[in-house]
């Protein structure tokens, strides 16, 4: 049927699919059609028990456990969808970032994916099929060194990592590929503009704006949404990117500035 995309029957694991973009995957894979797994700290009350594994997948013991439960309850899988990430260490630089904050932003941003990679993608190379999808930052081009050096590094390092695997499996059927945002208006996002409109004496639109000056300038004027995101997320994930392995996808509105 031309023009329709679907992902029907397909096994899903997306992580931390909870709330802002990863929520918003998750809604769209179940739309087209497929059976989604999903895994956060707690599961909130919008998801089927069936569907939600609480795992902390900054441990190897909670990739495991979720790793397990994707052979369970799923029989194996063929798309993974690594949301996972974030950033909680402090403002100060890098003189700042002690040895836990910078273990910290990488057991979150590299090692999640990397013990569950470790766990599902040779099941998929057994198959003969797969997709595996990395998403990273652009802040691994554009860091900010007051309060993401570790966070842009990780990502960085996470890139790297995916398109070496992408190398390795994708003559045995699996893609790999990296989906890069920018800054995206989620829940969280939406919060940080309104404390700095509030701080700033100015409405939400102004603080927003404070948030694309520090960015450097979005030039489509805006935030990407959480399910422009998911969009992009699930045609990679779909048999109309057949041919798309070892690919990074940036969706920024254009605040990476290219030659």
């Amino acid at each position: 049927m031309t023009g329709f995309l679907t992902l029907e029957g397909k096994r899903a694991l997306i992580t931390s699919g909870t709330r802002g973009a990863g929520a918003a995957t998750v809604a769209l894979f179940r739309e087209l059609g497929a059976h989604v797994l999903t895994a956060a700290r707690s599961r909130p009350d919008t998801l089927p028990e069936g569907m939600f594994v609480a795992a902390d997948l900054t441990t190897p013991e909670g990739c495991a456990t979720l790793a397990a439960a994707v052979h369970e309850r799923l029989g194996g899988v063929d798309a993974v969808v690594h949301m996972l990430g974030g950033s909680s260490a402090p403002a100060g630089g890098f003189a700042a970032l002690g040895d836990a904050e910078w273990v910290r932003e990488l057991d979150l941003n590299l090692m999640a994916a990397v013990r569950l990679d470790r766990e599902l993608v040779p099941t998929m190379v057994e198959q003969g099929r797969g997709v595996v999808i990395h998403v990273t930052s652009i802040q691994r081009e554009l860091p900010l060194p007051e309060a993401t050096t570790a966070y842009a590094a990780a990502k960085a390092a996470l890139s790297t990592y995916s398109k070496s695997l992408s190398k390795e499996v994708s003559p045995k059927g699996v893609r790999v590929m990296r989906v890069s945002p920018g800054w995206i208006e989620t829940e969280a996002s939406v919060r940080l503009a309104e404390r700095l409109a509030r701080d700033a004496g100015v409405d939400y639109e102004g603080g927003k704006r404070m948030i694309m000056d520090a960015l450097g300038g979005i030039p489509i004027g805006r935030p990407s949404t959480p399910e422009e995101v998911a969009n992009l997320i699930a045609f990679l994930a779909s048999d109309r990117a057949a041919t798309i392995t070892g690919a990074e996808y940036v969706i920024d509105g254009g605040t990476v500035p290219t030659a």
